[in-house]
């Protein structure tokens, strides 16, 4: 696996990655409908279009393995963790890891002090476990569907 910074052209395959695993991977904690409010296929054209200046504009990294994308993160200025997804079929192998690591090993390069997330119920223990703390329990309405998520935090050492 290599980890590289993103790419314009990396945009699409991103967010189909990204359609992929919430539609497989959080179907174990979210409800169909939920999913698919969360990551709606008929907006796919405009996710990857504002994505494609939100991602330039973060901090965003990409992992690969023999040239596909298994996995990215993206993190704001101000120290905002948007997204981090692995591909369905890569989970569980150290990519969400690697890509948190180079996220905060750069957010410490910029002076930031803090890492903040809105992480999914199926991520909470990833992040728990990468040392983020739980702030609050939120409900996220989207479309009229409620999905529960949590505000997590990590104060970074130096």
């Amino acid at each position: 696996m290599i980890i590289m910074k993103f790419k314009e052209k990396d945009t699409e395959e991103i967010v189909s990655l990204f359609y992929e695993t919430v539609h497989s991977v959080n179907l174990k904690d979210y409800s169909q409908k939920q999913l698919d409010v969360w990551a709606t296929k008929e907006d796919k054209a405009s996710t990857i279009n504002s994505w494609q200046v939100s991602l330039a504009h973060n901090i965003t990294f990409v992992a690969k393995i023999n040239d596909k994308i298994v996995g990215f993160s993206d993190l704001t200025d101000e120290g905002y963790l948007d997204r981090l997804f692995v591909h369905k079929d890569f989970q569980g192998q150290g990519i969400a890891s690697a890509l948190v690591d180079m996220l905060e090993s750069e957010a410490k390069k910029r002076n930031l002090l803090v890492i903040e997330t809105d992480s999914s119920i199926t991520a909470k223990s990833f992040f728990a476990h990468k040392g983020y703390n739980i702030i609050c329990l939120q409900t996220v309405e989207r479309k009229g569907v409620k999905l529960i998520n949590f505000k997590m935090r990590k104060k970074l050492t130096t």
